[in-house]
């Protein structure tokens, strides 16, 4: 024990009772918990996933492909070609019929950014919706219900990060990541800061919140870009500050996910080293 060790013990007896933060994949709350239910093989499951009744989407920066949930069977791909318009897309999501794709020009400088609409029957690109220059590079959209001039009002929740590596912008990193809430006329509604401890807890690589959406007891669920956690939030009652309130363990290494909307608590996502597509189930305390 060095010397500051043992000065900080005899003037201050609570360092003595300090345990240090538990490795990456070790930070577990009680009452919280992930069972892995199966795998997919899928080479486009680089950066995200989405999922419908029958099917889930594995996306990659300019490629997408449909598989069966059943068997895991590629049905159609859509392939934008390195180089074209499409440059990034990082998560997606499925609503009233529409693949909802989010998408910028990372690593780009300045960050631009756009969501991007497909047909998930035939996976064709059908529309487009430019966010153009914005405080942040979009990561992740969801939809859901909030308190809004004293009434709940359905609102789109996007995630727009910063980085601190090279997809920099000059004076900004990680912490200067925001939620923003939007109208259906993309007007911002809202916005909030993920929590300090959360952003260090999400790594030295520069990287911020790369998947983010609600599932069960209505919370916030996060991943970073490496870390085998999935992070749960809240909306504060007062100031804009989230409330970081669970962690659990899964094997997904960061990226994009998304929540089954036809069973309830069961998760998709991907691990990008190995190109698969895992399913899980999500319990929360009771």
């Amino acid at each position: 024990m060095n010397r500051l060790s043992v000065l900080l013990l005899l003037l201050c007896p609570a360092f003595a009772a300090e345990t240090p933060t538990p490795p990456i994949g070790q930070l577990t709350t009680p009452g919280w918990r992930y069972e892995e239910l199966r795998r997919y093989k899928a080479p486009e499951a680089g950066q995200g996933v989405a999922v419908d009744r029958e099917f889930f989407y594995a996306i990659n920066n300019h490629t997408i492909g449909k598989y069966r949930k059943a068997t895991g069977e590629r049905v159609a791909q859509w392939e934008g070609g390195a180089g074209g318009e499409i440059i990034h897309l990082n998560a997606g999501f499925i609503r009233d019929g529409r693949l909802y794709a989010i998408h910028s020009n990372y690593p780009g400088v300045p960050m631009l950014s756009s969501l991007e609409l497909f047909d998930p029957a035939t996976l064709k690109h059908t529309g487009s919706h430019s966010f153009g220059r914005m405080d942040g590079s979009f990561t992740w959209l969801d939809r859901t219900t909030v308190l809004a001039a004293g009434r709940r009002e359905e609102r789109w929740i996007a995630c727009f990060v910063h980085y601190g590596n090279r997809g920099a912008e000059p004076s900004r990193d990680a912490t200067w990541t925001q939620i923003i809430a939007f109208d259906d006329a993309w007007r911002r509604t809202g916005g909030w800061a993920l929590p300090p401890a959360l952003i260090e807890r999400f790594g030295g690589r520069g990287y911020s919140a790369s998947g983010g959406g609600f599932g069960p007891g209505g919370h916030l669920y996060l991943t970073g870009h490496d870390n085998t956690e999935l992070y749960v939030v809240t909306f504060p009652q007062a100031g804009s500050v989230l409330r970081w309130i669970a962690t659990i363990p899964f094997p997904s290494e960061g990226q994009a996910f998304c929540w089954d909307p036809h069973e309830p608590g069961v998760l998709y996502s991907i691990i990008k080293k190995t190109k698969e597509v895992i399913v899980g189930r999500v319990t929360i305390p009771r």
